[in-house]
């Protein structure tokens, strides 16, 4: 029989992560975006939290859409983005993880991209948004080349975190390969509220149970964090839905936020009883490789 203080020592070296997702509105002034969202993670830091996730492109509105040439003003190399500089110091001050969101400028080229900072305030490298949507009210191939980066899982000081933006997270390609890269947890900054052109159209169920379905079909948690708020960028305007979320590895949400509230969701999760429950599972001992050709020739591209 195992003892007391056997089982006590077993929980002490268990492997842990400690996530949080942010849910915020923002304005056009990218100071006050930063310090908002600051103190937001420290808000999550205090709570425990080791890897923070703020919304997509934070340190603005959501400009895309329309198409309007001076929102290109706004992009800036990903090593000097404000976001970037000053978030830094605060992951480090606090000893933790932060995935920041920015629009980013490469020479001529421009992309809706993704800064690990580690907890050390190390960045850790960019990754750039693989999938861009064009449609009415997200117009972002307007302003965002495909990203070039390939998926990215970043060793962090916490656990390996796999970060899709936004229209990724409709993709359980992107999911799985970053599963296959090792990922001990998913995490997607999003902007995603109203339909312009259909009032009738609400998508926010369907953006939860898309990602619900990776943790599910991934064995792995996701953490989906979006922003909140009407912003007028066109007379139109758009709403953001919020909804932000925490799904456990069965998909269940076990941390969420409504449609208008602001704050964070913060949960711990085993690392090591994950890893047995993705094993038990078998999808990554089923899988068939030799049939997924389609995925990538003539009929799958």
């Amino acid at each position: 029989m195992t003892s007391l203080a056997t089982r006590h020592s077993s929980l002490a070296t268990s492997r842990t992560i400690t996530v949080a997702g942010i849910q915020t509105s923002y304005g056009e002034d990218m100071q006050a975006n930063i310090v908002k969202t600051i103190d937001l993670v420290r808000e999550a830091a205090g709570k425990g939290a080791q890897v923070i996730l703020p919304s997509e492109l934070f340190q603005g509105p959501y400009f895309c859409v329309s198409q309007e040439e001076h929102w290109f003003t706004q992009a800036y190399e990903w090593r000097e983005h404000p976001c970037v500089t000053a978030m830094a110091p605060v992951a480090k001050e606090l000893g933790v993880a932060i995935p920041v969101s920015i629009f980013e400028k490469d020479g001529p080229q421009y992309y809706n991209s993704l800064v690990m900072l580690d907890a050390d305030g190390e960045a850790l490298g960019v990754y750039r948004k693989s999938h861009i949507p064009d449609g009415p009210g997200y117009q972002e191939k307007y302003y965002f080349r495909p990203g070039d980066t390939g998926f990215k899982v970043w060793k962090t000081r916490f656990g390996k975190v796999g970060v899709g933006i936004c229209w990724d997270q409709w993709f359980p390609e992107a999911a799985r390969a970053m599963m296959l890269m090792g990922a001990d947890v998913l995490m997607y900054p999003t902007a995603i509220g109203t339909e312009p052109h259909d009032a009738t159209l609400h998508t926010a169920q369907p953006w939860r149970r898309a990602m619900q379905g990776h943790a599910v079909s991934n064995a792995v948690p996701v953490v989906g964090a979006n922003r909140i708020g009407h912003e007028t960028v066109t007379e139109v305007g758009q709403t953001f839905y919020g909804h932000s979320f925490i799904a456990d590895q069965q998909g269940d949400l076990v941390e969420s936020l409504g449609a208008e509230e602001e704050g964070v969701l913060v949960h711990r999760f085993d690392l090591d009883e994950l890893d047995k429950y993705r094993a038990a599972w078998g999808f990554f001992r089923d899988r068939r490789t030799d049939l997924y050709g389609v995925l990538t020739g003539a009929r799958g591209a």
